[in-house]
C-alpha cells in the first residue's frame, strides 16, 4: 500500500465534512471540492445517523462517487474533543472495522487513548482491507513535554500506526515553538509519517510553518472548522506555496 505521505510533497492539505445529515454532507463537499484539497476527512461523529451502519456505508459510496480526492474516516472521541454521538465503545469498533471491509475510503483516524482491544481490532481491519491507519492523540487544555510527546508518538507506532497524528492545545507562543521542535525530533525518531499541530488561534502558525519541521499534513477550512485554529485553505496554500518560493531548501 503506496503512502501518498511524501516528503516532497508535505505538506498535504486536508479539509473537513462536518454536516449532520446527507444533505448538509454533500452539500459541503460540493463546496469544498473548489478548494482541491488533497484529503476530504468525514467526521462522522457529527452524522445524526451514524447509528445506521447502511448509512454510513451509503454517505461514504455517494462521497467516492463524487470525487477521487482520497477520504480519511474518523468518528473523533468525545474524551478527545469529538461530538457526543449513539454508539457505545463496542459498536463504534464494529461500525469502523465495517467501513474498513465494505467501503472505499483511504484512510481511518482512531485515538490510541482508546483500548487496547479496540485498537487492536481496527489495526487487524485496516491492514486486511488496505486502509492506513492514522492512529492519533489530541490534548485541548495544554501542550505536554517533550518526552511525553515523543511517548505518545512511540505508543502510535508500537500498536501498528501507519501515520502519526498529535494536536496539542498552546497556553502561550511558547507552546508553539515547542510543539514544532518536538515536531522536528519525533520525525527523525519515527520510521513512519508524523502530522503535528498546535491548536487554537495562537497555534495558527504550526499550521502554516509545520511541514518545515517534519509535519507531512495540515487542515484547513473548506467549509466549517472541525478544530480550533483551522485556517482557510486558500490562505493555507498561498502562504505555504509562497514560503516554498521564498525558502527553496525547505522544499
Amino acid at each position: 500500500m503506496k503512502s501518498i505521505f511524501e516528503k516532497n510533497r508535505a505538506p498535504l492539505i486536508c479539509t473537513p465534512i462536518t454536516g449532520g445529515s446527507e444533505g448538509e454532507i454533500i452539500n459541503q463537499l460540493n463546496m469544498l471540492k473548489e478548494h482541491d484539497p488533497d484529503i476530504i476527512e468525514w467526521r462522522a461523529d457529527f452524522f445524526t445517523e451514524l447509528n445506521d451502519k447502511e448509512r454510513v456505508l451509503a454517505v461514504l459510496s455517494t462521497i467516492k462517487k463524487q470525487t477521487d480526492i482520497p477520504v480519511l474516516f474518523t468518528i473523533r472521541a468525545m474524551h478527545e474533543g469529538g461530538e457526543e454521538i449513539p454508539l457505545h465503545d463496542r459498536e463504534k469498533t464494529g461500525l469502523i472495522c465495517d467501513v474498513c471491509k465494505y467501503s472505499s475510503v483511504n484512510f481511518i483516524d482512531y485515538e490510541t487513548s482508546n483500548g487496547i482491544q479496540h485498537l487492536t481490532e481496527i489495526k487487524k481491519a485496516a491492514e486486511k482491507y488496505e486502509k492506513q491507519l492514522i492512529l492519533s492523540y489530541h490534548n485541548f487544555q495544554y501542550t505536554p513535554s517533550t518526552e511525553v510527546l515523543k511517548e505518545k508518538a512511540q505508543l502510535a507506532v508500537e500498536y501498528g500506526a501507519d501515520i502519526v497524528k498529535i494536536a496539542v492545545m498552546p497556553k502561550n507562543k511558547e507552546d508553539v515553538y515547542h510543539l514544532l521542535e518536538a515536531t522536528r525530533k519525533i520525525d527523525e525518531q519515527l520510521t513512519v509519517p508524523i502530522i503535528t499541530m498546535s491548536m487554537g488561534e495562537k497555534g495558527a502558525l504550526s499550521r502554516v510553518i509545520g511541514w518545515a519541521y517534519g509535519s507531512v499534513l495540515t487542515f484547513g477550512v473548506g467549509v466549517e472548522a472541525s478544530a480550533p485554529g483551522q485556517v482557510p485553505v486558500k490562505a493555507l496554500r498561498n502562504t505555504i506555496q509562497s514560503m516554498k518560493e521564498l525558502l527553496p531548501k525547505w522544499k
